[in-house]
């Protein structure tokens, strides 16, 4: 029995998976994923609410870390947030996201003195 041309894509070992900022969506794939149409996909890019990899054609491309942000302006939209507010909200989580993958960092790079300090 030949197996199913989803367990593996082409060309790849056995257990690989795309990670999560891989872009590898089409646009209708994506705007599946995220029960959405394709033209709320190109409206939200518009508005700068979403910014898809291009293939070298110029295809847009989609990750699983955009369906899950197209599922964040979903959720957004349907407490009647407007796309300007929306990309405000957007743009402070990410800022915070940042901060506090930084401050992960710094406090990591602290320990990692104090126990060096501690041992000499």
């Amino acid at each position: 029995m030949l197996p199913d041309r989803h367990d593996r894509p082409p060309g790849l070992g056995s257990g690989h998976r795309p990670g999560p900022a891989q872009a590898v969506y089409g646009i209708s794939v994506a705007a599946e994923l995220a029960g959405m149409g394709a033209h709320s996909l190109r409206l939200y890019e518009e508005h700068g609410l979403l910014t898809p990899a291009r293939s070298a054609g110029g295809t847009r491309r989609y990750s699983d870390d955009d369906v899950a942000r197209l599922a964040r302006i979903a959720a957004l939209t349907g407490q009647g947030i407007n796309l300007v507010a929306i990309a405000r909200i957007l743009d402070l989580e990410d800022t915070n996201t940042a901060l506090r993958d930084t401050n992960a960092a710094l406090t990591a790079e602290r320990d990692q003195l104090r126990g060096h300090h501690d041992r000499s």
